[in-house]
């Protein structure tokens, strides 16, 4: 008996250890507020510089309704633990940023943790942003306090069930998995490829999205391996990469300024505003993002674009060399011939179906995302679209549809949903 009033004793003992230890981890002292600053406190130059960075850092995309004030938030982003309301940065002194200041604000992008000393959840990239040098985070903080409209824009609570919930718990994650190693140039590489670097490490986050995640919602290896967002498939874009046609630093320049390449195809869902962020950049910026990411493809195997190009079109409906339908794919061809077939068809103006990485890609998220919703335009493609076409098909020929473009246009195995 003595034995085990000792053990219930020390196992209890024990537990207040763990949680007076976690409590002191998780804490987070609360940074005071201050008065807004005057716009006219900061420099014109830094916030032209904020203004850019912000761009790269396409903060608009989470931080702006459809048809809402740009960077009042409340955007909805669902995630695998729930659905997050993205905050408001804009200088509201209530309901936004107006009362932080630069330190505070300087450690929400750096650490996770608000003004408050709240722990923000990782789907905002603070863990790319480690990369970023505080005179940057400093300009971008000049450029919201001075050149964005305050909006009064109480932020939602987030949807998320226990443990979830508890923002405490995000401490463990932070110890677990932030890196906080600045970014650091690579000597033997020149100017513009560090730049490169920098930016799509840093405030580009491509990581975020096109890096595969553990259970707990963490990058995992391997780097650029392909992932996913917001119920698309973000494909690698290391030496896995799905490209069909070999791509060029100025055709990625292109694709990545205007969302749109003849040879490789259209920008859509998570990546449109991306591009639509980079179409009023610097060219010589995205030319240095290129020059970095054609390097993370490396080792990736060579490709006969003429060959790949001359097989494709000869999948293409219609083309007298065109393989016939099997039976087993005969529901998903009436339907693509009653839906599809009109522009994507041998000598339409789209790409040929057998070139898009969507098809080739190891889930078919993507493809049932464009069938479900269509593809808006990027800003540098205005006059290119698609509709949606989901709506008015029913669940079985969606799911035929997507079987038959996989069997089709592409040589990978059915995919299993």
């Amino acid at each position: 008996m003595g034995i085990g009033r000792t053990v219930l004793w020390t196992a209890a003992g024990l537990v207040l250890v763990g949680a007076a230890g976690f409590a002191w981890l998780a804490y987070q002292p609360e940074i005071g507020p201050i008065a807004r600053p005057a716009p006219a406190s900061f420099d014109k130059a830094m916030i032209e510089r904020g203004r850019v960075l912000a761009n790269y850092g396409d903060c608009t995309a989470c931080h702006t309704q459809p048809n809402g004030k740009p960077f009042a938030g409340n955007l909805p982003l669902k995630t695998p633990f729930g659905t997050i309301y993205t905050t408001n940065l804009t200088p509201d002194p209530e309901t936004g940023i107006g009362t932080w200041s630069k330190e505070a604000f300087r450690r929400a992008m750096k650490d996770g943790i608000d003004r408050k000393g709240r722990h923000l959840y990782p789907a905002f990239p603070y863990d790319n942003f480690t990369k970023v040098k505080d005179a940057d985070i400093d300009a971008i903080y000049a450029y919201l306090m001075a050149a964005v409209e305050p909006v009064r824009e109480t932020t939602r609570g987030n949807d998320f069930s226990f443990p979830f919930n508890i923002r405490a718990t995000l401490a463990g994650w932070n110890l677990l998995f932030l890196d906080k190693t600045p970014f650091k140039p690579d000597p033997s590489k020149d100017a513009e490829w560090n730049e490169g670097a920098y930016l799509v490490e840093g405030l580009g986050h491509c990581s975020a999205c096109h890096s595969p995640r553990n259970m707990m919602g963490a990058r995992t290896t391997p780097a650029y391996g392909g992932g996913s967002a917001e119920g698309w498939y973000a494909p690698p874009l290391n030496k896995d990469n799905l490209s069909q046609q070999p791509w060029t630093k100025t055709e990625l320049v292109t694709y990545l300024m205007d969302g749109w390449h003849p040879k490789h195809g259209m920008a859509a869902g998570p990546m449109t505003p991306v591009v639509d962020a980079l179409h009023k950049q610097n060219e010589i910026d995205v030319f240095a993002i290129a020059a970095y990411a054609g390097t993370l493809r490396a080792g990736e195997k060579a490709l006969d674009g003429d060959a790949v190009r001359t097989a494709a079109l000869k999948r293409e409906w219609g083309h007298p060399e065109a393989p016939p339908v099997p039976n087993e794919f005969a529901a998903g061809a009436k339907v693509f011939e009653a839906r599809c077939a009109q522009c994507h068809r041998d000598k339409g103006a789209t790409v040929p179906l057998a070139l898009q990485s969507s098809i080739h890609a190891p889930v078919s998220d993507s493809v049932m995302q464009v069938i479900m919703h269509g593809i808006s335009p990027p800003t540098g493609a205005l006059g290119r679209s698609m509709p949606a076409f989901g709506p008015q098909m029913s669940e079985a020929e969606r799911g035929a549809l997507v079987q038959f473009l996989r069997a089709r246009f592409s040589t990978q195995p059915a995919w299993k949903k």
